[in-house]
C-alpha cells in the first residue's frame, strides 16, 4: 500500500490547532478559534480572555508574501486616519507569520476585531457616515501608490475575459458583451485628469461592521491596488442599487453616501458621471477573479447560466443609468 501523502491545492487549517499556535505566537491565554469563512483566503475568529481578533490565512497562489507585506504596511499607516481592522504584531514583533501547510507555506496575519455587525439594509444616515469614511480613505490615498496591482481597463476587463474564456464559451452573447465593453470603458476612462490613488476595490456592506453606537469599521483590504478613485464609489453605488428595490430609496441613499463622501474628499461632477462605468468594470473583474480561483471558490456555480445571470444584472444597472453597450 502506498502511504505517500497526496499533494493538495488548498487546505483548510484546523481551528483547534490554530488556537494553540496563536497562543504560542501572540502570548494569549485561553484561546479559542473557529472558522468563519472559506473563500480565496480563509478567515478565523480568535477569542482570548482579553479580546477578540480576526486571523486571515492567505493563499500563496493568490497573494505573494510581498503583496501581504504591502497590505500590512499600508494599513499600519492608515489606521490613525480611518476606522479599520488593523494588523497585530506577535510576541516577536512580526506582523506576518509563515505556516507550513500541506500545499506549502501560507501567510497568516492577525487583525483587530471590527466591533458590530454587517447590515445589508442601511439607513440614509448610515449611508452618509459610510460616505464620510470612504471619503477619509480617499483623502489619505489620493495621489499615492502601493507596490501592488494597478487597475487599468486591461487588468479589470481583458484579464477577466481571458480567465473566463477557460471555462465559458467565447461565442455566447455575454462573453461578447464583456469584449465589447473594453472599448467603451477605455474611452470613458481616457482622461489624464481623473483622480487616482490607492483603491480598496471592494467597498460594499459585506466589508463594513457597524457597532451599536454607529461606529463603522472597514476591513478586507485584500484587493488594495492603484487606480481611479471613482472605482470605489461606483462599486459601492452599484451594490446599493441591487439592495434597494425601491429606486426612490436608492436615489436618496446614494445621494446621502455621496454627500458624506464629498464632505471629506471632493470629486468633480464629471468624474461622478463615470459611476456606472466603474461599477461595470469591477463587476466584470470579479467574474474573472472567480474564474482564476475556480479551484477554490467558483467551481460550484461558474457556468454559462451564472455568467448570463451576472451580465443581466450589470445590463440592468447600465440601462438604469442610461448607458448603452
Amino acid at each position: 500500500m502506498n502511504n505517500t501523502i497526496f499533494p493538495v491545492i488548498n487546505s483548510t487549517l484546523s481551528p483547534e490547532h490554530l488556537a494553540v499556535w496563536v497562543a504560542g505566537q501572540y502570548g494569549f491565554k485561553n484561546v479559542k478559534c473557529w472558522l468563519i469563512r472559506t473563500n480565496i483566503n480563509h478567515t478565523y475568529r480568535i477569542n482570548t480572555e482579553d479580546a477578540d481578533y480576526i486571523l486571515r490565512i492567505y493563499t500563496p497562489s493568490h497573494r505573494s508574501r510581498h503583496d501581504v507585506e504591502e497590505e500590512v504596511k499600508f494599513l499600519c499607516e492608515l489606521k490613525n486616519t480611518v476606522s479599520l481592522s488593523y494588523p497585530i504584531v506577535n510576541a516577536n514583533g512580526d506582523y506576518i507569520q509563515d505556516i507550513h501547510a500541506p500545499e506549502g507555506v501560507r501567510y497568516a496575519v492577525l487583525f483587530s476585531f471590527a466591533e458590530g455587525k454587517k447590515l445589508r439594509q442601511l439607513t440614509t444616515e448610515l449611508n452618509y457616515s459610510i460616505g464620510e469614511e470612504v471619503g477619509r480613505f480617499h483623502q489619505f490615498t489620493a495621489n499615492k501608490s502601493i507596490d501592488r496591482m494597478t487597475y487599468s481597463v486591461d487588468l479589470l476587463v481583458n484579464w477577466a475575459y481571458d480567465h473566463l474564456a477557460k471555462y465559458i464559451s467565447e461565442n455566447i452573447e455575454e462573453m461578447q458583451f464583456i469584449k465589447t465593453s473594453v472599448a467603451i470603458l477605455t474611452e470613458a476612462f481616457n482622461n489624464p485628469n481623473l483622480a487616482k490613488g490607492i483603491v480598496h476595490l471592494d467597498f460594499w456592506y459585506d466589508n463594513f461592521n457597524i457597532a451599536d453606537n454607529g461606529l463603522i469599521t472597514l476591513f478586507d483590504f485584500d484587493n488594495l491596488g492603484n487606480g481611479w478613485l471613482i472605482l470605489d464609489i461606483g462599486y459601492y453605488c452599484m451594490h446599493l442599487y441591487y439592495i434597494e428595490t425601491d429606486k426612490q430609496e436608492y436615489e436618496q441613499k446614494k445621494a446621502a453616501f455621496l454627500e458624506g463622501y464629498r464632505s471629506k474628499y471632493n470629486l468633480a461632477d464629471s468624474e461622478l458621471e463615470l459611476v456606472p462605468y466603474a461599477g461595470l468594470a469591477i463587476w466584470i473583474h470579479y467574474l474573472g477573479v472567480q474564474a482564476k480561483n475556480f479551484d477554490k471558490i467558483a467551481n460550484m456555480y461558474l457556468s454559462e447560466n451564472y455568467i448570463k445571470a451576472m451580465i443581466a444584472k450589470v445590463k440592468d444597472w447600465l440601462k438604469y443609468n442610461g448607458v448603452e453597450i
